[in-house]
């Protein structure tokens, strides 16, 4: 009977253990020594099944210090065979973690076991209960190590720019393949597929060229598939590299003087107001596909136009006077909203075009676009002349016409819309520092419906608000917003409004249009977003079609979009800097760029996008801008009127 409760007594101590085992996970007693983790390249060695990469080493932390001596025969390691491999120990963190290096290295697609005897001992003597590990190494999958072009690398994922329009790529792997397996899956792609000679130079490595030549400034993709890896019995994952191709120097037409060139490109720029000019009215239209809807602010620019056409000798005064008058008359019947224009008429009629929704009735600002390219044809014309001196009367009759005071409804400030139907719901007030101060200036010059100096200072110059003063990559800027906007805010106004001596209580006008200019020329040089293409020839930020649509293209509207307009009518604040651009658009990009009506209107190199569209209101400043850096003659012609004189003498600006 003693010996069956003592027994019993046993079994329910055994039970005990047991049960006390169970529920802290099967953990040695206090007093062992425990393994805590196993990692080899990132995978945890106690997770089954576990799959470690080639090129590992072996991590083991423990609860405690390990003792160092007979290590090497309490932890070994063997291949699927059974075959030993040789251990290098290191001893970190106070012995408590044990990094295992084995020789050789471990192979892909091996099995291996990892064995810890329970003869493994603490620094302090702590027993180890013993473990065994099971775990395989994966494959090493094929993988490109380097990609360069003329000592370059090449990134995936990146803009990689600059690249040789001949490249030759030199391509290393970690394994070698058969130079044939790249040759039958490697595909370099731009509108079409280029044809590639790829060859094997060396132990896993190749170069790839062209067999023709690329365009240049252009996208391309270098792909090289998982497809490779199906061939190499290996996995791979594909690859693409998305590459932009440098400019090409030669000229893509024959290249002619400076002179020449200024006048090639306001006389092709120009048959947009006179070959394209709507058939009944003679008035632009808004865009090359604008059927019958003519645009007023921009017919304004046509019309300065047409005088530099007759000066240039692309057509002949009587020409110019007939079409004028084919204006005027329309213009006198058409649409007027208290003397102000709409921005859209229709070119057969004369009925207004909503340009949205509630924009049905006078545009204040389009209409002083459009008065100031006909004050400048006034001035123009010669008294002498009985159909000029009808004209001379005919403009000045539909000038004085205007009820620039309506649109101010009693306020010191001019509001930008009226409607017959709506009012003044649109509620934008004009107000600067932008392209609309031209309108502020023929409100004040007008002889029937003048605004008070007042109505400039609290409407247009925000008692002082609209200066700015802040310094842009060393230049200070001294009106509008933060690095100036987009640069038609120095050109609409200005290709009448001469700035050179141009000043008033808040600016300095020729030192606002030409760092307002270089700031975006070079914010483009800076480039922030790294866009393809921008440079110290390309550049010129502003309001324009773009591969995302239209929108006001500035510094802080940066699309990747380059205006041509932007440069090229900054040519009497910047000559050099625009010379440069323009000879850069039209060699390098003239292939792609150039058209029936001068440059086209937009382009986006990274999109690999050129518009197709002509736009009068971007066609218009690049014809008057140059011509006022070639011999101020718009400007001359416009600051004569003696309206104008009064307008600037009654706001205080010095001229």
């Amino acid at each position: 009977m003693k010996y069956f409760f003592l027994l019993l007594f046993g079994a329910l101590l055994f039970t005990a253990c047991d049960k006390d085992d169970d529920e802290t996970g099967g953990n040695p007693s206090s007093g062992t020594l425990q393994l805590t983790s196993a990692q080899a390249g990132g995978a945890s060695l106690l997770s089954s099944p576990a799959e470690i990469p080639a090129e590992s080493e072996i991590t083991l932390v423990f609860s405690a210090a390990v003792a160092e001596t007979g290590i090497n025969d309490e932890i070994t390691l063997t291949d699927g065979a059974g075959n030993p491999s040789v251990l290098s120990f290191e001893f970190l963190d106070n012995n408590k973690i044990v990094r295992l290096t084995p020789a050789p290295s471990f192979a892909e697609g091996e099995n291996y076991t990892l064995r810890i005897s329970d003869m493994l001992r603490g620094a302090a003597g702590e027993s180890f209960p013993g473990i065994e590990v099971a775990f395989s190494v994966s494959e090493v999958a094929l993988a490109i190590v380097s990609l360069t072009e003329n000592g370059e690398v090449i990134l995936p994922n990146a803009r990689n720019t600059d690249v040789s329009i001949q490249p030759e790529f030199t391509v290393v792997l970690n394994f070698d393949i058969e130079a044939d397996i790249l040759q039958n899956r490697v595909v370099l792609v731009g509108n079409d597929n280029i044809d590639l000679t790829i060859n094997k130079t060396d132990a896993a490595t190749y170069t790839i060229a062209t067999n023709t030549g690329l365009r240049d400034l252009t996208r391309y993709n270098l792909l090289f598939p998982s497809s490779i890896g199906t061939d190499a019995d290996r996995n791979f994952s594909s690859v693409s590299y998305q590459i932009y191709t440098a400019v090409d120097e030669t000229p893509d037409f024959p290249l002619i003087s400076d002179e020449e060139l200024m006048t090639l490109v306001q006389e092709q720029t120009f048959k947009y107001f006179w070959d394209f000019a709507h058939p009944v009215s003679g008035l632009a239209r808004e865009r090359n596909t604008s059927g019958d809807i003519v645009t007023t602010g921009g017919s304004g620019f046509g019309l300065m136009a047409i005088i530099v056409g007759v000066e240039r000798g692309f057509i002949t005064r009587t020409q110019a006077v007939e079409r004028w008058q084919t204006i005027m008359n329309f213009l006198e019947n058409a649409d007027r909203f208290h003397g102000a224009w709409s921005h859209w008429l229709n070119g057969n009629t004369g009925d207004v075009q909503p340009f949205s929704p509630q924009d049905n009735g006078g545009d204040i600002v389009e209409t002083a676009f459009l008065l100031e390219g006909m004050l400048t044809v006034r001035e123009y014309l010669d008294p002498a002349d009985p159909a000029e001196l009808a004209l001379i009367s005919q403009i000045t009759e539909l000038y004085e016409g205007v009820e620039w005071t309506w649109y101010t409804q009693g306020q010191n400030v001019i509001y930008w819309h009226w409607s017959p139907q709506f009012d003044f719901a649109i509620n934008l007030r004009v107000q600067g520092h932008n392209e609309t101060q031209m309108v502020y200036i023929l409100a004040a010059a007008s002889p029937t419906f003048p605004i008070e100096k007042e109505v400039y200072d609290n409407g247009y110059a925000r008692n002082g608000n609209m200066q700015n003063g802040n310094t842009y990559f060393d230049i200070t800027l001294p009106l509008g917003s933060g690095l100036g906007g987009p640069l038609f805010f120095s050109h609409y106004t200005y290709l009448s409004l001469d700035p050179r001596n141009l000043s008033d209580a808040y600016a300095n006008y020729n030192d606002q249009c030409r760092n307002h200019t270089l700031i975006n020329r070079a914010y483009c040089i800076d480039n922030p977003q790294d866009y393809v293409g921008y440079s110290d020839r390309c550049w010129g930020l502003t309001a324009s079609d773009g591969n995302e649509g239209y929108s006001a293209h500035s510094p802080s509207n940066d699309r990747g979009v380059i205006t041509p307009t932007a440069a090229l009518s900054s040519m009497p604040y910047t000559p050099e800097e625009s010379m440069d651009a323009m000879r850069f658009f039209y060699y390098q990009l003239g292939d792609r760029l150039w058209g029936e009506y001068g440059f086209y209107d937009a382009f986006n190199l990274t999109a690999g996008w050129t518009a197709s569209s002509y736009l009068a209101i971007d066609q218009g400043p690049i014809v008057c801008n140059i011509e006022n850096h070639r011999t101020g003659l718009l400007w001359d012609l416009f600051m004569q009127a003696e309206e104008v004189q009064t307008g600037l003498e009654l706001l205080e600006f010095g001229y």
